[in-house]
């Protein structure tokens, strides 16, 4: 993980990235979010949705609240259910009545200590998205891309309009992500990376940080790396017994 996190965007605002979506940066930078949870706001006037609403603070949520306005919100939609994405979900839908749509719940074996125990038992969506369904609102189309991996319900969201894709935390604009088992899947995560490096997206907005506006270049990167990465762990295990810390 890098070191702390710089501050290239003030919390608690909405910033507008295109006509169509606007972000809001929560205020929970760690070693882990990096800058903090950006949540990010598709549409404008007639109705729109909140991806990955995040962390249920109260300060987040307020400044939710104050970039929806009075605007309708169809759809509040998750990318996968750890903390720091989806437990503002379920009180931002009791204010707007919005149902939550997107990743299902994720239910996990809770005999022992856990290394992934960061998921949120909190979530219940009102529908789930399986690959290539699409949510719609007032201009604006977002099909969901199933990314298992990092976690395995996670999943990705193409505005089909402007070709941008919401990568939740299968791309990060600053790090590669955690694939942590049992849940997480580093073979089905390479699959995800290939299934993304076949398509045409003009950008990707990351939950954390920068967006990203030249995917597959980025995309090809985190595949040699990975791939490089297997073959010298292939390499110690050939040499004979080695330490963990020798792999890290």
């Amino acid at each position: 993980m890098a070191g702390p996190p710089p501050k290239p965007w003030p919390t608690g605002q909405a910033m507008q990235l295109e006509p169509l979506v606007r972000r809001v940066l929560a205020p929970n930078p760690s070693p882990y979010t990096y800058t903090g949870t950006q949540s990010y706001i598709v549409g404008i006037g007639d109705g729109c949705a909140v991806i990955d609403p995040g962390p249920d603070e109260k300060d987040h949520l307020l400044a939710l609240d104050a970039a929806i306005g009075e605007e309708h919100v169809c759809a509040i939609m998750c990318t996968h259910t750890h903390r720091d994405h989806s437990p503002a979900a379920k009180t931002l839908a009791a204010r707007t009545g919005a149902p939550i749509v997107g990743c299902a719940p994720l239910v996990l074996d809770d005999s022992g200590p856990r290394a992934d125990a960061s998921f949120d038992r909190t979530y219940e969506p009102d529908r789930v998205m399986d690959d290539g369904e699409q949510m719609t609102g007032p201009g604006w189309t977002l099909t969901a891309v199933a990314t298992p991996g990092h976690v395995s319900n996670h999943l990705c969201f193409a505005l089909e309009e402007s070709g941008a894709l919401f990568t939740g935390d299968h791309i990060m604009g600053w790090s590669t992500s955690v694939v942590i088992p049992p849940d997480g899947d580093m073979g089905d995560y390479m699959k995800s990376l290939d299934k993304l490096y076949a398509r045409e997206d003009r950008v990707f907005y990351p939950a954390h940080g920068e967006a990203v506006e030249k995917p597959r270049q980025l995309v090809r990167g985190m595949i040699g790396h990975r791939r490089q990465r297997e073959n010298q762990i292939v390499r110690l295990l050939g040499e004979g017994p080695h330490e963990a810390s020798d792999f890290v």
